[in-house]
Protein backbone atom coordinates (compact mmCIF):
# COMPACT_ATOMS: atom_id res chain seq x y z
CA UNK A 1 0.00 0.00 0.00
CA UNK A 2 1.13 3.85 -0.44
CA UNK A 3 2.15 5.53 2.53
CA UNK A 4 -1.26 7.37 2.13
CA UNK A 5 -3.58 5.58 0.45
CA UNK A 6 -6.98 6.88 -1.18
CA UNK A 7 -9.81 5.73 0.54
CA UNK A 8 -12.83 5.49 -1.02
CA UNK A 9 -15.77 5.77 1.75
CA UNK A 10 -19.04 3.67 0.30
CA UNK A 11 -22.30 4.30 1.97
CA UNK A 12 -24.95 1.91 0.27
CA UNK A 13 -28.45 3.74 1.20
CA UNK A 14 -31.98 3.00 0.76
CA UNK A 15 -34.45 5.52 2.10
CA UNK A 16 -32.50 6.85 4.96
CA UNK A 17 -33.15 10.35 4.63
CA UNK A 18 -33.37 10.59 8.12
CA UNK A 19 -29.61 9.52 8.96
CA UNK A 20 -27.67 9.67 5.46
CA UNK A 21 -27.12 13.56 6.22
CA UNK A 22 -25.07 12.66 9.40
CA UNK A 23 -23.66 9.81 8.15
CA UNK A 24 -22.04 11.61 5.28
CA UNK A 25 -20.63 14.60 7.29
CA UNK A 26 -18.81 12.47 9.36
CA UNK A 27 -17.01 10.71 7.01
CA UNK A 28 -16.33 14.42 5.10
CA UNK A 29 -15.18 15.02 8.85
CA UNK A 30 -12.35 12.43 9.24
CA UNK A 31 -8.55 13.32 10.15
CA UNK A 32 -7.61 10.91 7.10
CA UNK A 33 -6.89 13.74 4.53
CA UNK A 34 -7.05 11.51 1.75
CA UNK A 35 -11.05 10.53 1.25
CA UNK A 36 -13.70 10.26 -1.11
CA UNK A 37 -16.98 9.83 -0.14
CA UNK A 38 -19.72 7.80 -2.33
CA UNK A 39 -23.15 7.44 -1.88
CA UNK A 40 -24.70 4.17 -3.20
CA UNK A 41 -28.24 4.89 -3.73
CA UNK A 42 -30.49 1.35 -4.34
CA UNK A 43 -34.07 3.35 -6.05
CA UNK A 44 -34.63 5.37 -2.59
CA UNK A 45 -38.44 7.15 -2.62
CA UNK A 46 -37.58 9.18 0.37
CA UNK A 47 -35.44 12.78 -0.33
CA UNK A 48 -31.63 10.57 1.00
CA UNK A 49 -30.45 11.49 -2.89
CA UNK A 50 -31.04 15.46 -2.30
CA UNK A 51 -29.49 15.20 1.00
CA UNK A 52 -26.08 13.32 -0.57
CA UNK A 53 -26.16 16.09 -3.64
CA UNK A 54 -26.64 18.71 -1.40
CA UNK A 55 -23.09 17.78 0.47
CA UNK A 56 -21.24 17.62 -2.69
CA UNK A 57 -19.92 14.13 -2.90
CA UNK A 58 -20.52 11.24 -5.88
CA UNK A 59 -24.21 9.72 -6.09
CA UNK A 60 -24.60 6.56 -7.91
CA UNK A 61 -27.67 5.41 -8.07
CA UNK A 62 -29.82 1.86 -8.91
CA UNK A 63 -32.37 1.80 -11.59
CA UNK A 64 -34.60 -0.85 -9.36
CA UNK A 65 -34.81 -1.84 -5.41
CA UNK A 66 -32.35 -4.20 -5.70
CA UNK A 67 -31.18 -4.74 -2.10
CA UNK A 68 -27.56 -3.72 -0.31
CA UNK A 69 -25.41 -6.18 -2.31
CA UNK A 70 -26.42 -4.07 -5.70
CA UNK A 71 -25.44 -1.00 -4.11
CA UNK A 72 -22.59 -2.16 -2.23
CA UNK A 73 -20.98 -3.32 -5.84
CA UNK A 74 -21.83 -0.41 -7.60
CA UNK A 75 -19.59 1.64 -5.25
CA UNK A 76 -16.86 -0.37 -5.03
CA UNK A 77 -17.24 -0.75 -9.21
CA UNK A 78 -16.57 3.42 -9.37
CA UNK A 79 -14.06 3.96 -7.06
CA UNK A 80 -11.08 5.13 -7.00
CA UNK A 81 -9.35 4.47 -3.64
CA UNK A 82 -6.85 1.75 -2.95
CA UNK A 83 -8.63 1.28 0.32
CA UNK A 84 -12.42 0.77 0.36
CA UNK A 85 -14.20 1.51 3.33
CA UNK A 86 -17.93 0.70 3.85
CA UNK A 87 -20.29 2.18 6.10
CA UNK A 88 -23.71 2.03 6.51
CA UNK A 89 -26.16 5.29 5.55
CA UNK A 90 -27.22 4.79 9.55
CA UNK A 91 -23.79 5.00 10.93
CA UNK A 92 -21.99 7.93 11.55
CA UNK A 93 -17.79 7.02 11.67
CA UNK A 94 -16.30 8.56 14.97
CA UNK A 95 -13.54 11.16 13.03
CA UNK A 96 -10.29 8.90 13.37
CA UNK A 97 -12.03 5.40 11.82
CA UNK A 98 -10.62 5.63 8.68
CA UNK A 99 -7.25 6.94 9.87
CA UNK A 100 -7.26 3.77 12.32
CA UNK A 101 -8.76 1.47 10.06
CA UNK A 102 -5.40 2.52 6.87
CA UNK A 103 -3.57 1.83 10.05
CA UNK A 104 -4.67 -1.67 10.46
CA UNK A 105 -4.14 -2.92 6.54
CA UNK A 106 -0.24 -0.99 6.24
CA UNK A 107 0.57 -3.01 9.71
CA UNK A 108 -1.23 -6.34 8.85
CA UNK A 109 -0.81 -7.07 5.11
CA UNK A 110 -2.16 -10.54 5.62
CA UNK A 111 -5.92 -9.10 6.80
CA UNK A 112 -8.81 -9.62 4.44
CA UNK A 113 -10.77 -6.63 6.31
CA UNK A 114 -10.57 -4.79 9.31
CA UNK A 115 -14.04 -4.56 10.91
CA UNK A 116 -15.15 -1.61 13.60
CA UNK A 117 -17.93 -1.40 16.11
CA UNK A 118 -20.74 0.54 17.20
CA UNK A 119 -20.53 2.65 20.11
CA UNK A 120 -23.20 2.15 23.05
CA UNK A 121 -24.88 5.10 22.56
CA UNK A 122 -27.48 5.49 19.68
CA UNK A 123 -26.69 7.94 16.54
CA UNK A 124 -30.44 9.29 17.66
CA UNK A 125 -31.29 8.08 21.69
CA UNK A 126 -35.20 8.69 20.55
CA UNK A 127 -36.55 5.15 21.66
CA UNK A 128 -36.18 2.48 24.21
CA UNK A 129 -35.98 0.06 21.37
CA UNK A 130 -32.67 1.76 20.05
CA UNK A 131 -31.18 2.45 23.40
CA UNK A 132 -31.86 -1.36 24.17
CA UNK A 133 -30.26 -2.31 20.99
CA UNK A 134 -27.34 -0.09 20.96
CA UNK A 135 -26.55 -1.90 24.14
CA UNK A 136 -26.87 -5.31 22.81
CA UNK A 137 -24.53 -4.87 19.53
CA UNK A 138 -22.34 -2.93 22.03
CA UNK A 139 -21.57 -6.17 24.17
CA UNK A 140 -21.13 -8.75 21.98
CA UNK A 141 -19.33 -6.78 19.39
CA UNK A 142 -16.54 -5.72 21.92
CA UNK A 143 -16.43 -9.95 23.18
CA UNK A 144 -15.25 -10.59 19.84
CA UNK A 145 -12.55 -8.37 19.59
CA UNK A 146 -9.47 -10.05 16.98
CA UNK A 147 -10.24 -12.44 14.42
CA UNK A 148 -13.53 -12.64 13.17
CA UNK A 149 -15.40 -15.91 11.31
CA UNK A 150 -17.43 -13.31 9.16
CA UNK A 151 -17.98 -10.04 8.47
CA UNK A 152 -19.26 -6.85 10.30
CA UNK A 153 -20.34 -5.43 7.26
CA UNK A 154 -21.77 -2.28 8.87
CA UNK A 155 -18.32 -0.23 8.93
CA UNK A 156 -15.39 -2.10 7.70
CA UNK A 157 -12.22 -1.66 5.32
CA UNK A 158 -10.44 -3.67 2.67
CA UNK A 159 -8.15 -3.14 0.19
CA UNK A 160 -9.49 -2.81 -3.40
CA UNK A 161 -6.97 -5.74 -4.67
CA UNK A 162 -8.59 -7.85 -1.85
CA UNK A 163 -12.66 -7.12 -3.45
CA UNK A 164 -11.25 -7.86 -6.62
CA UNK A 165 -10.20 -11.32 -5.38
CA UNK A 166 -12.62 -12.16 -3.71
CA UNK A 167 -15.50 -11.04 -5.81
CA UNK A 168 -18.42 -9.02 -5.27
CA UNK A 169 -20.97 -9.37 -2.59
CA UNK A 170 -23.60 -12.06 -3.66
CA UNK A 171 -26.48 -9.85 -4.62
CA UNK A 172 -29.52 -12.67 -4.33
CA UNK A 173 -28.92 -12.12 -0.68
CA UNK A 174 -31.32 -9.63 1.15
CA UNK A 175 -30.71 -10.79 4.98
CA UNK A 176 -27.70 -13.11 5.06
CA UNK A 177 -25.24 -11.29 2.59
CA UNK A 178 -22.17 -10.24 5.00
CA UNK A 179 -22.51 -13.75 6.83
CA UNK A 180 -21.65 -14.99 2.77
CA UNK A 181 -19.09 -12.62 2.20
CA UNK A 182 -17.45 -13.08 5.97
CA UNK A 183 -16.61 -16.54 5.24
CA UNK A 184 -15.80 -16.38 2.01
CA UNK A 185 -13.34 -13.50 3.04
CA UNK A 186 -12.12 -15.78 5.83
CA UNK A 187 -11.44 -18.41 3.21
CA UNK A 188 -8.27 -16.96 2.18
CA UNK A 189 -7.88 -13.85 4.62
CA UNK A 190 -7.78 -13.37 8.50
CA UNK A 191 -10.77 -10.52 9.33
CA UNK A 192 -10.34 -8.90 12.14
CA UNK A 193 -12.44 -6.52 14.54
CA UNK A 194 -11.08 -3.91 16.57
CA UNK A 195 -12.94 -1.27 19.41
CA UNK A 196 -10.95 1.30 17.98
CA UNK A 197 -12.43 1.62 14.95
CA UNK A 198 -16.00 3.52 16.29
CA UNK A 199 -19.31 4.65 14.77
CA UNK A 200 -22.90 5.68 16.41
CA UNK A 201 -25.46 3.39 14.69
CA UNK A 202 -29.27 4.63 14.23
CA UNK A 203 -30.32 1.55 15.36
CA UNK A 204 -34.03 -0.16 14.65
CA UNK A 205 -36.91 2.52 16.46
CA UNK A 206 -39.59 0.05 16.98
CA UNK A 207 -40.15 -3.48 18.37
CA UNK A 208 -41.69 -4.99 14.91
CA UNK A 209 -39.07 -4.26 12.92
CA UNK A 210 -36.03 -5.11 15.22
CA UNK A 211 -37.69 -8.50 16.00
CA UNK A 212 -38.39 -8.52 12.29
CA UNK A 213 -35.32 -8.22 11.28
CA UNK A 214 -33.43 -10.38 13.94
CA UNK A 215 -35.87 -13.32 12.69
CA UNK A 216 -35.02 -13.34 9.30
CA UNK A 217 -31.21 -12.49 9.65
CA UNK A 218 -31.03 -15.71 11.95
CA UNK A 219 -33.91 -17.68 10.52
CA UNK A 220 -32.17 -17.31 6.88
CA UNK A 221 -28.37 -17.39 8.51
CA UNK A 222 -28.67 -20.81 10.51
CA UNK A 223 -28.76 -23.51 7.04
CA UNK A 224 -25.56 -22.31 6.58
CA UNK A 225 -23.92 -22.27 9.91
CA UNK A 226 -25.11 -25.61 9.94
CA UNK A 227 -23.47 -26.37 6.64
CA UNK A 228 -20.39 -24.63 7.51
CA UNK A 229 -20.05 -25.73 11.63
CA UNK A 230 -18.93 -22.44 12.31
CA UNK A 231 -20.79 -19.53 14.43
CA UNK A 232 -20.46 -16.04 13.48
CA UNK A 233 -20.43 -14.73 17.10
CA UNK A 234 -22.49 -11.96 18.98
CA UNK A 235 -26.24 -13.80 18.95
CA UNK A 236 -24.56 -16.69 18.00
CA UNK A 237 -21.94 -17.13 20.55
CA UNK A 238 -21.51 -20.94 21.49
CA UNK A 239 -23.16 -20.00 25.23
CA UNK A 240 -25.68 -17.88 23.79
CA UNK A 241 -26.83 -20.12 21.48
CA UNK A 242 -27.39 -22.27 23.82
CA UNK A 243 -29.09 -19.72 25.99
CA UNK A 244 -31.37 -19.40 23.41
CA UNK A 245 -32.25 -23.35 23.35
CA UNK A 246 -32.84 -22.94 27.06
CA UNK A 247 -35.35 -20.01 26.85
CA UNK A 248 -37.12 -21.63 24.33
CA UNK A 249 -37.66 -24.79 26.22
CA UNK A 250 -38.64 -22.85 29.19
CA UNK A 251 -41.57 -21.39 26.80
CA UNK A 252 -42.38 -24.97 26.15
CA UNK A 253 -42.87 -25.69 29.58
CA UNK A 254 -44.85 -22.93 30.30
CA UNK A 255 -46.93 -23.86 27.53
CA UNK A 256 -47.40 -27.05 29.22
CA UNK A 257 -48.30 -25.87 32.16
CA UNK A 258 -51.53 -26.88 31.76
CA UNK A 259 -51.22 -30.21 31.94
CA UNK A 260 -47.85 -31.01 33.99
CA UNK A 261 -49.29 -27.96 36.66
CA UNK A 262 -46.84 -26.52 38.86
CA UNK A 263 -43.67 -28.47 38.20
CA UNK A 264 -44.23 -26.69 34.49
CA UNK A 265 -43.59 -23.51 36.03
CA UNK A 266 -40.98 -24.31 38.22
CA UNK A 267 -39.22 -25.69 35.29
CA UNK A 268 -40.02 -22.49 33.41
CA UNK A 269 -38.40 -20.37 35.62
CA UNK A 270 -35.40 -22.41 36.08
CA UNK A 271 -35.00 -22.38 32.19
CA UNK A 272 -35.49 -19.03 32.33
CA UNK A 273 -32.45 -18.08 34.83
CA UNK A 274 -30.13 -20.68 33.02
CA UNK A 275 -30.67 -18.59 30.21
CA UNK A 276 -30.55 -14.91 31.55
CA UNK A 277 -27.21 -16.31 33.39
CA UNK A 278 -25.64 -17.59 29.78
CA UNK A 279 -25.69 -14.05 28.96
CA UNK A 280 -25.73 -12.51 32.10
CA UNK A 281 -22.55 -10.11 30.66
CA UNK A 282 -25.25 -8.11 28.13
CA UNK A 283 -28.17 -7.74 31.08
CA UNK A 284 -25.59 -6.71 33.36
CA UNK A 285 -24.17 -4.16 31.44
CA UNK A 286 -27.49 -2.94 31.31
CA UNK A 287 -28.00 -3.22 34.97
CA UNK A 288 -24.70 -1.61 35.79
CA UNK A 289 -24.81 1.41 33.19
CA UNK A 290 -28.17 2.75 33.13
CA UNK A 291 -29.71 1.55 36.57
CA UNK A 292 -32.27 -0.92 37.69
CA UNK A 293 -35.40 0.39 35.92
CA UNK A 294 -33.99 0.51 33.01
CA UNK A 295 -32.12 -2.90 33.53
CA UNK A 296 -36.08 -4.34 33.95
CA UNK A 297 -37.04 -2.50 31.04
CA UNK A 298 -33.49 -4.02 28.53
CA UNK A 299 -34.63 -7.60 30.49
CA UNK A 300 -38.05 -7.91 28.64
CA UNK A 301 -36.30 -6.94 25.12
CA UNK A 302 -33.69 -9.01 25.64
CA UNK A 303 -36.22 -11.60 26.48
CA UNK A 304 -37.99 -11.00 23.40
CA UNK A 305 -34.78 -11.08 21.03
CA UNK A 306 -33.58 -14.20 22.49
CA UNK A 307 -36.93 -16.21 22.07
CA UNK A 308 -37.59 -14.34 18.54
CA UNK A 309 -33.38 -15.75 17.75
CA UNK A 310 -34.08 -19.40 19.44
CA UNK A 311 -37.21 -19.73 16.66
CA UNK A 312 -35.92 -18.39 14.03
CA UNK A 313 -32.69 -20.82 14.53
CA UNK A 314 -34.65 -24.05 15.07
CA UNK A 315 -36.59 -22.88 11.73
CA UNK A 316 -33.45 -22.67 9.78
CA UNK A 317 -31.61 -25.69 11.18
CA UNK A 318 -34.84 -27.67 9.78
CA UNK A 319 -34.62 -26.24 6.90
CA UNK A 320 -30.95 -26.91 6.52
CA UNK A 321 -31.61 -30.34 7.58
CA UNK A 322 -34.83 -31.59 5.08
CA UNK A 323 -33.87 -28.97 1.72
CA UNK A 324 -29.78 -29.22 1.84
CA UNK A 325 -29.80 -29.14 -1.37
CA UNK A 326 -32.04 -25.82 -1.13
CA UNK A 327 -29.53 -24.14 1.15
CA UNK A 328 -26.53 -25.08 -0.78
CA UNK A 329 -28.04 -23.23 -3.97
CA UNK A 330 -28.79 -20.07 -1.62
CA UNK A 331 -25.13 -19.54 -0.52
CA UNK A 332 -22.10 -19.57 -3.09
CA UNK A 333 -19.69 -19.44 0.04
CA UNK A 334 -16.22 -21.73 0.32
CA UNK A 335 -16.02 -24.16 3.00
CA UNK A 336 -12.56 -23.03 4.66
CA UNK A 337 -12.53 -26.77 5.64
Amino acid sequence: MNEQPLVSVIIPNYNYASTIGECIRAAQNQTYPAVEVIVADDASTDDSVAIARALDVTVLQVPVNSGVSTARNLGARHAKGEVLFFVDSDVALDPDAVERAVDHLREEPQLGAICGMYRAEPMFPDSLVKRYRAIQQYVWFCEIEGAIPGLHSALFAMKKETFLEIGEFNDRLRWTEEQDYGFRLNARYEVKAVPTIRGRHDHDGTLRVMLTKVFNRTRLGAPNWLRLNKLPGGAGTGYRALGSAFLLAAVIALASAAILGPWALLAAAVLTGISIGLDKRTYGYAYRHHGVLFGLQFTVLHLLVTLTSAVAASLGILQGLLFPRMTRRLYRVENPA
